[in-house]
């Protein structure tokens, strides 16, 4: 009797945890148990595929999951129209700054284990941005400068919230392009054999824009971080991705460099040209980036800018951080880790648009951000510079990702449109 009770209690241990495996992963799902409409659903499909016949975009993938049930999962149009390839689901993309939320996982993950405090100035870790000084005047004609001795050290929290006063190269602003651009500074898509450290301890020796804490100015703070990670670990951003983050997850398409198996998965780059008309991205397109980094055996770990993955892949990454920092078993953070990270930290500043907040690695939606598209207040959320787009929302338990490749996007309010139809499509 004793031995038939302790089996059963064996087996309902170990339901139990097969249970907790399955509802903490990505799981297929119905729409109408997740309580969505799939005729509206439907309605993205159509829209979608309206942008494509009128020649506005050329592929999307979009993803759509609730209480970690996919309820939408689907790809349009063409990866590359001239090769005559059709967008699958499984298309790597160009995710380039949503990079930036799993560096700064990343630098969380080791806060946790004590290897900084976040208001640790990083001139600690990284002696080149001891001292800094701030710009005061600027001169177009050779790209000198004066400055000013900054009131304050740049400290680690500065660099996970845009608010350390670094700007960002190739799309900051001209005075600072002009300064970073005669350093060699890049904007993170690197295809030459160049290394993070070079450039990070050269930008630390570079001007700030402003003094530390008082603005909120999109920057390569973040690259500074994929160095201190670097740096604190003894292993490349790469392989610290690779073996903490990655392999636990199950992200198994997600590099900074493509292996040589994946390169056929990868996306191809439209722009419009003068005409309005969806051609491939050239040498032209914007200088001194080539879309083609990710298919040469680089050295350069931007961990502003640099991966490339799917849509699956990085819905497991958002679903972890709705999961409380747990994925499949793996516990990357803690609980009260992932609210830290996804709280305002910014304080009175705001992003671009005025309304919104910054947390440790993502944007987050406040009140007043909510009423633009009915995001809820306290989503969290980023793009990317190709196009591709993504918010978690821990009220609805929402994950939900729009990836397409162009730049410029003249037609990015597509992205608008998906959010809105996805909050449309709600039935509760």
């Amino acid at each position: 009797m004793k031995k038939k009770f302790l089996f059963l209690l064996l087996l309902l241990i170990l339901g139990m945890i097969n249970v907790f495996c399955q509802n903490n992963t990505l799981q297929p799902g119905s729409a109408i148990t997740e309580k969505f409409s799939p005729e509206r659903l439907n309605r993205i499909d159509k829209q979608v595929e309206q942008y494509i016949d009128s020649g506005w975009v050329k592929g999307v993938d979009a993803f759509i999951a609730r209480n970690g049930k996919i309820v939408y999962y689907k790809a349009f149009g063409m990866a590359d129209a001239e090769k005559n390839i059709p967008m699958k689901t499984d298309a790597i993309f160009r995710i380039a700054s949503q990079t930036k939320a799993i560096t700064s996982v990343a630098v969380m993950m080791l806060f946790e284990e004590g290897k900084f405090l976040l208001d640790d100035p990083i001139s600690k870790y990284i002696p080149s941005f001891a001292h800094p000084k701030v710009l005061v005047e600027f001169n177009p004609k050779d790209s000198s400068y004066t400055t000013i001795v900054a009131k304050r050290e740049v400290t680690i929290r500065d660099l996970l919230t845009h608010t350390s006063g670094v700007d960002y190269a190739q799309i900051g602003s001209d005075k600072m392009n002009a300064i970073y651009a005669k350093a060699g500074i890049y904007l993170g898509f690197v295809s030459d054999k160049l290394l993070l450290a070079d450039a990070i301890n050269k930008l630390g020796t570079l001007p700030l824009v402003h003094q530390p804490g008082e603005q909120f100015t999109y920057s390569l703070g973040i690259d500074v971080l994929g160095y201190l990670v670097e740096k604190v670990t003894g292993k490349s951003l790469d392989r610290f991705f690779k073996e903490r983050i990655f392999q636990p997850l199950g992200m198994n398409d997600t590099y900074f460099y493509l292996p040589k198996a994946k390169y056929s998965r990868l996306v191809a780059v439209y722009r419009p040209d003068t005409q309005q008309h969806l051609v491939k991205w050239d040498k032209t397109t914007f200088q001194g980036v080539s879309a083609d980094y990710p298919l040469v055996n680089g050295t350069y770990y931007s961990g502003g800018a640099g991966l490339s993955s799917t849509i699956k892949d990085y819905a497991i990454f958002l679903q972890m951080l709705l999961n409380k920092g747990v994925y499949n078993g793996h516990r990357l953070l803690a609980r009260h880790t992932v609210e830290l990270m996804t709280m305002n930290q910014i304080g009175n500043l705001t992003m671009f648009d005025g309304q919104n907040k910054f947390g440790l690695g993502f944007g987050v939606t406040t009140k007043a951000g909510q009423a633009a598209l009915g995001q809820t207040e306290g989503s969290f959320s980023w793009a990317g510079f190709y196009g591709t787009e993504y918010w978690a929302d821990p009220k609805e338990h929402l994950v939900c990702l729009f990836f397409a490749q162009e730049f410029p996007y003249p037609h990015a309010e597509l992205n608008e449109k998906f959010v809105a139809m996805v909050y449309a499509a709600l039935n509760n």
